[in-house]
This record gives C-alpha cells, sequence and structure tokens, in this order.
C-alpha cells in the first residue's frame, strides 16, 4: 500500500470518489471534476490517497490546517476505506501520514468528528490518541 497526495485530478480520481463517498455518506454527491480540482488547488488542503499494490484508490482523508486569530487549526474530514480494503491497515496509514503532515506544518492539534455508528472508525482514532472533546457542535444549513 502507498499514501500519496493528489496532486491532479482525473477521470480516475472522480472515479475512485463515486465509488468511495457512498461508504462514507448518502447525505452528499460524490465530487465532480471540478470540485476535486478546486480541492486539490486549495492551499489550505491535502487530499490523501492510498493505493493497494495494484494502483487501485482504496481510500482518502482530506487534510487542512488554518490561521485563525488563535493559532493554527487543523482537521481531518471524509476520511473513507473503501469495503474491499477495510482490517489492511488503510486508515491507520492515512491517518498516521495527515497527523505527520499536520505537525510538519506547525499544527498543535488536530480535530476531527466521527459519527458514534462508525465503530471501526471511532476505535482507530482511540487507539491513535484522538480524545472525545466535551463540546457542543452546531451546524447552521445554508441551502
Amino acid at each position: 500500500m502507498k499514501i500519496e497526495i493528489a496532486a491532479l485530478a482525473d477521470d480516475e480520481l472522480r472515479e475512485a470518489f463515486q465509488r468511495l463517498i457512498p461508504q462514507l455518506t448518502q447525505n452528499n454527491p460524490p465530487p465532480s471534476l471540478d470540485e476535486l480540482t478546486a480541492l486539490i488547488k486549495e492551499p489550505s488542503s491535502t487530499l490523501l490517497l492510498a493505493r493497494e499494490d495494484g494502483g487501485q484508490i482504496v481510500g482518502a482523508l482530506s487534510l487542512t490546517v488554518y490561521r485563525v486569530p488563535t493559532g493554527l487549526r487543523s482537521v481531518i474530514e471524509d476520511v473513507i476505506v473503501d469495503l474491499s480494503a477495510r482490517g489492511q491497515g488503510v486508515g491507520d496509514a492515512l491517518m498516521t501520514r495527515a497527523i505527520d503532515i499536520a505537525r510538519e506544518k506547525g499544527a498543535s492539534a488536530i480535530t476531527l468528528t466521527s459519527n458514534p455508528s462508525r465503530m471501526a472508525a471511532n476505535a482507530l482514532y482511540r487507539k491513535l490518541g484522538f480524545q472525545k472533546r466535551e463540546t457542543n457542535a452546531y451546524q447552521l444549513k445554508l441551502n
């Protein structure tokens, strides 16, 4: 398995997300080629991909590191491992690389959210040292 930073939005990447996003959520459609291009070009974001030895994309996550008045923030979003590759260390490898990148960029902490029903993912995050925060999470739908 290889972990890489996505550098190009192409049909392979779009097709991978067509397959992966429905395994994460039914609430959002997979990104278009233009949306993937915008994500890859976004300076604060890093899109990590996991490839199996044959080259197929079997996992992904998005890491965002950005500055606010109180310091540097770091967030991991949309951690996805293909059903065919679960239990093989893909999520661990993606998360470890994201942690390394956030550290290299100067972040002092990383936040993430995870649906409680994603038991394996939550267990992985705890294994990696993430701790559940006592906070209120709010969302305002804009459209």
